[in-house]
C-alpha cells in the first residue's frame, strides 16, 4: 500500500475491461500478430518453416515479462525487448520474427484490436442501461409528474415520458457506437513508413501479394475494413472518434445523474441506499446520491480526456512523431475504464430506483392550481360568464394564493378561493374534475409507448444475447 494505486482498477472498473487494456492482452496480442504475419508469409510463398511456425504456436501465451522488461531497458525500445524474449523461447522462429514490420506493426494493430473490444464491452453494459430505462419507463409511462422548465415548475408530463429523455440520448450513442465499430479500420501490414517497401523487397516487387498480406491478416483478426494508405500509423483520427464517442456517452449518464440528484432533492425519485449505507460521517439522516455524484465525477473525467487524442491528432508531424505514445497509453485506456465504471453504476442505480408517488403528487397538488387556471377560465366562458372578468377574478385569487404560499409558507388554496367565489360560476365538482392530473399530460403515455415500441424494442430484440450482467459495485 506504499505506492499509488489508480482508484480505476481498485474501485470502480470490471475485470473484463481491465483485462482488455492488461499487459496480458496487449503482449499476446503482439505475439498472435507476429504469428499471423509468419504463417501468411509462408503462405505466399516466403521460406519459412513449419518448425519455425510451430515454436511461436507454441509459445504465444507464455511470456516472461520480467525478461521483456530487461531488454527493454537495455534497448530502450518495447517492440524490440519483446522480439527478443519471444527468440529466447523460440530460437528456430528468431530469424523471421517481425520480418518486413515496424513497430506500428504490433504496437497499432494491438490498439485497434482492443479498441474494437473495449467498445464491444462497453455495448453490453449500454445495452443493458437502455433495458433498464426501458423498464422504468414502461412501467410509469402513465404516472403524472410536474415538468421542469430552468428547473421552474412547468407543464405536467410523466415519469416514463422523462425517462424517454434519458434513453433518446443513450440511443444516439449507441448509433455512434455502432458506426464506429461498423467501421474500424485495421492498420494491417504497411511497412516502416507506409509504402511497404520491405515487403516488397520481400516479395520481389509482387504487389498482389503484398495486398494480399494486408488482407489476409485484417481477415484474420476480424476486421472487414482496412486503411488502403497510411504513413507508419493508423490516422490518428481514429483515437479523436473514440474518445468523442466515450465522451458521449459519458454527457449522456451524467445528464442523468443531474437530473436524478435533482429529484433525490425532491424527494421524488431516489437512487437504492442499501440497509447498511451512510449518507453523511456527521449527519446521520443524510441519504446521498453517492452513486450519481460517483458517475458525474468519472463523466467530467472522460469528458475532459476527448482533448488528448485532438490534440495529439493535429501536431503528428509528416509520417509520424512519437508525441503520441504517452498520451495513448493514458488517455485511452483510462476513458475505457472510466466509461465501464460509470455503466456499472448507471446499471446499479436502474436495479434500485426508487418512486415516492406521494411526494410527487403534493408537488403537483402545488403547481397544478396554477397550471389549471386557464382550463377554469374557459370553462366559466361556457357557463355564461365574461372572459375578461373571469381572468380578473382568477389573477387576484392567484396573487393572493401566491403569496400565502411563498410568504407565510401555507399550501396552495387557488381552488378553494375560486370555488367559494360567487362570482366563478363553475360547479364545485366539475371543478375538482378540471384539475386531474391526467388531463394536463397531453400525449404522454402514447408518445412513450410509441417511442419504446418503435425505437427501443428493435434494438433489445436485435442484442437480446447481450442482456442480463453484473452490476454489483465493489465499493
Amino acid at each position: 500500500m506504499d505506492k499509488y494505486q489508480n482508484p480505476l482498477e481498485s474501485r470502480y472498473c470490471s475485470d473484463e475491461m481491465l483485462y482488455n487494456f492488461s499487459p496480458e492482452k496487449k503482449f499476446t496480442t503482439w505475439r498472435k500478430l507476429w504469428l499471423a504475419l509468419a504463417e501468411i508469409q509462408k503462405e505466399l510463398g516466403l521460406n519459412i518453416s513449419e518448425q519455425q511456425i510451430k515454436e511461436l504456436k507454441e509459445h504465444v501465451s507464455d511470456i516472461d515479462f520480467k525478461k521483456a522488461d530487461e531488454y527493454e531497458k537495455k534497448f530502450r525500445h518495447d517492440v524490440m525487448a519483446h522480439v527478443y524474449a519471444y527468440g529466447e523461447v523460440a530460437p528456430a522462429a528468431r530469424p523471421i520474427i517481425h520480418l518486413g514490420a515496424t513497430s506500428a506493426f504490433v504496437g497499432d494493430n494491438t490498439d485497434l484490436i482492443q479498441i474494437r473490444d473495449g467498445f464491444e464491452l462497453v455495448k453490453i453494459k449500454l445495452i443493458n442501461v437502455i433495458k433498464g430505462l426501458h423498464s422504468f419507463a414502461l412501467t410509469y409511462k402513465d404516472h403524472p409528474t410536474l415538468g421542469f422548465t430552468h428547473f421552474q415548475p412547468a407543464q405536467l408530463t410523466t415519469i416514463g415520458k422523462r425517462a424517454t429523455l434519458w434513453l433518446q440520448s443513450v440511443l444516439l450513442d449507441l448509433e455512434d457506437l455502432e458506426f464506429r465499430l461498423e467501421n474500424l479500420r485495421f492498420r494491417g501490414v504497411k511497412g516502416t513508413t507506409g509504402t511497404a517497401a520491405s515487403f516488397k523487397e520481400l516479395f520481389e516487387g509482387n504487389f498482389s501479394k503484398v495486398k494480399e498480406l494486408d488482407r489476409r491478416l485484417s481477415e484474420r483478426f476480424g476486421f472487414k475494413k482496412v486503411f488502403k494508405v497510411s504513413g507508419q500509423t493508423y490516422d490518428r483520427k481514429i483515437d479523436v472518434q473514440t474518445l468523442e464517442v466515450l465522451s458521449n456517452i459519458a454527457q449522456s449518464a451524467h445528464k442523468f445523474t443531474n437530473d436524478l440528484r435533482l429529484l433525490q432533492s425532491l424527494k421524488e425519485i431516489e437512487e437504492p441506499f442499501e440497509e447498511n449505507q451512510i449518507g453523511s460521517s456527521a449527519m446521520a439522516y443524510k441519504r446521498n446520491p453517492m452513486r450519481s455524484e460517483r458517475i458525474s465525477s468519472l463523466a467530467k473525467f472522460v469528458i475532459s480526456l476527448a482533448s488528448s487524442p485532438a490534440m495529439v491528432a493535429s501536431t503528428q508531424w509528416f509520417e509520424r512523431t512519437l508525441d503520441d505514445s504517452a498520451n495513448k497509453r493514458l488517455s485511452i485506456p483510462q476513458a475505457f475504464l472510466a466509461i465501464d465504471a460509470i455503466l456499472l453504476i448507471w446499471n446499479n442505480i436502474l436495479d434500485g430506483l426508487v418512486v415516492y408517488p406521494k411526494m410527487i403528487q403534493k408537488h403537483i397538488n402545488e403547481e397544478l392550481p396554477f397550471m389549471a387556471t386557464e382550463y377554469i377560465i374557459m370553462e366559466g366562458v361556457k357557463n355564461g360568464g365574461d372572459r375578461q372578468k373571469l381572468h380578473e377574478i382568477i389573477r387576484k385569487h392567484s396573487m393572493d394564493a401566491a403569496k400565502k404560499v411563498k410568504i407565510e409558507g401555507k399550501s396552495n388554496d387557488l381552488i378553494d378561493r375560486i370555488i367559494n367565489d360567487e362570482n366563478v360560476n363553475i360547479d364545485k365538482e366539475k371543478l375538482l374534475k378540471l384539475i386531474n392530473p391526467a388531463k394536463f399530460i397531453g400525449f404522454a403515455p402514447e408518445q412513450t409507448e410509441e417511442f419504446l415500441d418503435q425505437e427501443v424494442n428493435p434494438i433489445l430484440v436485435k442484442y437480446k444475447h447481450l442482456l442480463g450482467i453484473n452490476s454489483n459495485l465493489k465499493f
